[in-house]
């Protein structure tokens, strides 16, 4: 299927790896210029080389902290008017007691995952109005619509992001521009690999008997993690220029796990 979107340039900010690296791939294989952000130069380097070499499309590595006010000036100096941004970031950590998460802790998140957000939101959508064309989609969490405790640094600032993308979601739909979210579930990305190692070391397990033992507990229908190409094709649909009617949704993405009907 043509998503009619070859062509378009689109900015994904934290796509070096994981969700954000399978959205990159996704655009990429559209057609779509991309300009991808991260932190570290030698994934990303990478990162662009293997999608730009699959593809054939032209892909971008802006080395920057896509969070911070001099990252933000580096990535939109090289990308000013993208039809497309797809923002995500790395999750913050798991947590124990709530009442052991500090302030600071909680600033940290807040900043990462909803304003700094905000801040591209707000810088973008300026041309996407005058060319009455753009596609926003934010790849978030499942926690912002199902809260856990061991989620708090996580779930609460992207709700906020959810309900933000929503009210300004009405404001952009006469010009032609969305704003929409994934939440997705547990999906294999290094982050996920980094909090099951340990504990599958400590357990005496390997990783996949580690992640079994995870959905097993948790119970996810689906029986097992999600593939983050598989996110990232949604995101890309999300973008496509049939999409055109679907704007201010969060769409969870969990294997089934989620309780609610809508």
């Amino acid at each position: 299927m043509d998503l009619g979107i070859r062509g378009r340039r689109a900015l994904v900010n934290g796509g070096s790896a994981g969700m954000g690296r399978g959205a990159a791939l996704a655009l990429a294989r559209e057609g779509c210029e991309v300009f991808i952000s991260a932190r570290g130069a030698a994934r990303l380097g990478e990162t662009c080389r293997a999608i730009a070499a699959e593809t054939g499309a032209k892909v971008h590595p802006l080395v920057a902290d896509h969070a911070s006010d001099a990252g933000r000036e580096t990535i939109l100096s090289a990308c000013p008017d993208p039809d497309i941004l797809v923002a995500t970031c790395a999750p913050p950590p798991f947590t124990g007691d709530f009442r052991e998460v500090s302030r600071e802790a909680f600033e940290a998140s807040v900043a990462t995952a909803l304003l700094s957000p905000i801040d591209y939101i707000k810088a973008v959508t300026g041309p996407m109005v005058e060319r009455r064309w753009g596609r926003i989609v934010n790849i978030s969490t499942g926690a912002a619509k199902y809260p856990a405790a061991m989620r708090v640094l996580s779930g609460p600032p992207r709700a906020a992001l959810a309900n933000y993308c929503h009210a300004i979601s009405k404001e952009l739909a006469p010009y032609n521009v969305t704003v929409n979210a994934v939440l997705p579930g547990m999906h294999h990305t290094p982050g996920i690999e980094e909090m099951m190692n340990p504990r599958a070391a400590a357990n005496g397990r390997t990783y996949d008997e580690e992640v079994a033992s995870f959905v097993k507990a948790v119970r996810i229908p689906a029986g097992r993690f999600g593939d983050p190409e598989d996110l990232g094709a949604l995101v890309a649909m999300l973008c496509s220029a049939q999409a055109s009617f679907v704007t201010g949704q969060s769409l969870v993405v969990d294997g089934g796990m989620g309780t609610s009907v809508f």
